[in-house]
């Protein structure tokens, strides 16, 4: 049997049946420090796709950070088929400084698909987008709410894409969300492409819990098993088949003051239903959050102070009510008694 090629990614080979970690160079700050984007490459021995996991592209958003270590420590090279490309940290900047942006206050998920000679956001979307995204058949990239803010587990899929609409079901999250592709953006770019990623979404910024970690690891790890990567052994299928929500609003805070919620995430609440009051500090004046559908809580505010108008809660919109109580209540006893996880990873 001919030897698999090495993985070769800037200007370095990975050999087959290997794995090494690369620093692709990026640019280099005012103080003259250089800056990379560090890249874990696993190159198994047999033939197989290549994918791509990362984490990172918004610096305060670690959970992802999280996810991508335990996986990094999951796999094992003997027994993998293909190439896995993980990046811890796509944006070390924001990371570093616990800051969503990089140093030149950009969006790097709004700054695809980049260029070589732009800023220093535009120089990084160009990199990972052209040296991770281009060489890789699937991407999963890992995300968490913004500060302050919390979101269930959940995949985000484009409206349109049999593809990514079966590994979302074999992710196996809670709750698949169709959303609409932003004008530079990941996942956007890649499309151009022609690859596939899936957007994972769990948890707060610079905040880690074990629900949305270890729901992470046991999607990615479904994956690469139904991609015929990973051997099946100890990877369990989900109990329940995610919910699929086709829609979702964000409801806002009708006035200022101080919230009281009574949803938490994961809740299903129907038509009418009060998930929060807003009050004022004197106490003279509440004014009621309420669902305007049938829905479930995918994301809200964990800070109870808030101005008129700022997103409280995100609601997916469901049709059936007992089935998506039914999925949430099963990710969450599959999770503690998943045969992937032992009592020393927990945080």
């Amino acid at each position: 049997m001919p030897k698999r090629p090495a993985f070769k990614i800037g200007g370095q080979s990975v050999a087959a049946g290997t794995r090494q970690t690369i620093d692709l160079p990026v640019s280099v700050l005012s103080d003259h420090t250089p800056v990379s984007m560090s890249v874990h490459i696993i190159h198994g021995k047999q033939d197989g796709p290549t994918v791509f996991v990362s984490a990172g592209i918004h610096g305060d958003e670690v959970i992802g950070v999280e996810i991508v270590r335990r996986i990094l420590n999951t796999i094992k090279v003997g027994s993998l088929r293909g190439t896995l490309i993980a990046i811890p940290i796509v944006n070390a900047f924001g990371f570093i400084n616990h800051s969503r942006y990089l140093p030149d206050r950009r969006d790097l998920n709004r700054s695809f698909p980049g260029s070589a000679g732009g800023s220093l956001a535009s120089r990084l979307a160009h990199l990972f987008l052209n040296e991770i995204v281009a060489r890789s058949d699937l991407g999963i990239d890992l995300h968490s709410a913004a500060i302050h803010r919390t979101n269930l587990p959940q995949i985000r899929i484009s409206p349109d894409n049999p593809v990514t609409a079966e590994l979302a079901e074999v992710f196996g999250a809670p709750v698949v969300l169709r959303s609409p592709l932003r004008e530079g953006s990941l996942r956007g770019e890649a499309k151009v492409l022609g690859k596939d990623v899936l957007l994972y979404e769990a948890g707060e910024g610079l905040r880690f819990d074990e629900l949305s970690a270890r729901a992470g690891v046991a999607g990615i790890m479904r994956v690469l098993r139904h991609l015929n990567m990973v051997p099946a052994r100890g990877i369990a299928k989900p109990k329940s088949s995610p919910h699929h929500c086709q829609s979702s609003k964000w409801l806002r805070a009708p006035a200022g003051g101080l919230l009281r919620t009574f949803r938490a995430d994961g809740d299903v609440v129907k038509t009418g239903d009060v998930m929060a009051i807003v009050a004022d500090p004197f106490g003279e004046s509440e004014k009621e959050v309420t669902a305007p559908f049938n829905g479930i809580v995918i994301g809200r505010a964990v800070m109870p102070i808030v101005n008129e108008g700022d997103a409280v809660f995100h609601l997916g919109k469901v049709k059936s009510m007992q089935a998506v109580e039914d999925t949430v209540e099963d990710l969450q006893s599959q999770l503690v008694d998943d045969p992937l996880f032992d009592e020393d990873e927990i945080i």
